[in-house]
């Protein structure tokens, strides 16, 4: 069994007499320690496949599953309990607690979950070791993202999932956190899901999932990924 996979799932927004079909059967699967693009247009449904396998929006029909469970079916008790143990989050812009330093920005992540990473080794990681005790206000953009790719990461999340992730950064600042980002995946196995819609990640990806108008186009696995040091956008 894939360690993700989407079965038939709708998403459909109603808003007052209209009803608004973000994802319409949707068909996927996602191989367990694969670091996977999601691309697609603005609007094609790419945020809301995201949010819906991150438990933070629910399917209308479908089912989603994780790791052989039935994310699609919990209630919301079970969903608070599979966004805090099983899923870490990685945004465009970094959430950050200001007036926590780098460190406790960490720590109050890694506070909430069953069996959590050590904090300074997980800084340590993304490159952060001198700066724990910076305050965001003290790092630059690059620095604050890999403060939040570490407080994600300190969870020791099943799934890691990543939204625009490199959005408000410049290009060389944006290519070192894939760059992070991609070797997370392969030095520690976790599953990488980034949604984007810049064609260029497409070739560093074990598995390209491409999003048109709220239906999984194709699905493309590439045997031989390149380096995200070969990013050019």
């Amino acid at each position: 069994m894939a360690f993700v996979q989407f079965k038939g799932v709708s998403k459909i927004y109603t808003m007052g007499q209209v009803e608004v079909a973000a994802v319409h059967d949707m068909d996927f699967e996602i191989e367990q320690g694969e670091f996977v693009v999601i691309v697609g247009p603005s609007g094609a449904g790419k945020t809301t496949v995201l949010n819906m396998l991150g438990g933070m929006d629910s399917a209308t029909g479908g089912t989603i599953l994780l790791d052989g469970q039935e994310v699609s079916s919990y209630d919301a008790r079970q969903l608070t309990d599979y966004r805090r143990y099983d899923i870490g989050f990685v945004f465009q812009f970094y959430n950050l607690v200001q007036n926590l330093t780098a460190r406790e920005n960490v720590e109050l992540a890694s506070q909430i979950c069953k069996d959590p990473l050590d904090v300074d080794a997980v800084l340590e990681d993304v490159g952060l070791a001198a700066r724990k005790d910076n305050f965001p206000a003290q790092l630059s953009g690059g620095e604050q993202q890999r403060v939040a790719i570490a407080r994600a990461l300190a969870k020791n999340p099943k799934l890691l999932l990543c939204d625009e992730p490199t959005g408000a950064l410049d290009q060389h600042t944006g290519k070192a956190i894939i760059k992070l980002l991609q070797n997370t995946c392969e030095s520690s196995g976790k599953t990488v899901v980034m949604v984007t819609h810049n064609t260029e990640f497409c070739k560093i990806a074990d598995r390209v999932i491409h999003i048109r108008e709220g239906r999984a186009s194709a699905v493309e696995v590439n045997s031989h990924p390149a380096s995200a040091d070969t990013l050019e956008w």
